[in-house]
């Protein structure tokens, strides 16, 4: 992965953008030295997003099942619940 200045990507724009939607460079920008955000190309944005969406899933999951087999963990009415979330 490619470290760049923000400075110096804001200064090459169109060249930096190209390095990324036609060459699938990844490049991490920096300011001061400090890496502050990355471009990427879409196609890897919408992985890293599925697998985000997938990972939470997993967790939301162990959870549930946590809490049912917990003897003490009292169930929330579905009306409750929807009132809670701000729903009708």
């Amino acid at each position: 992965m490619t470290r760049m200045a923000a400075k110096d990507a804001r200064e090459k724009f169109g060249d930096t953008l190209n390095r990324v939607t036609e060459n699938g460079d990844k490049i991490v920008l920096q300011r001061r030295g400090k890496d502050v955000a990355v471009l990427l190309p879409i196609a890897e944005w919408h992985k890293l997003q599925e697998e985000l969406d997938s990972l939470q899933d997993r967790l939301d999951a162990a959870e549930a099942t946590r809490r049912f087999a917990d003897p003490k963990e009292k169930p929330i009415p579905y009306e409750k619940a929807r009132k809670s979330m701000g729903l009708r």
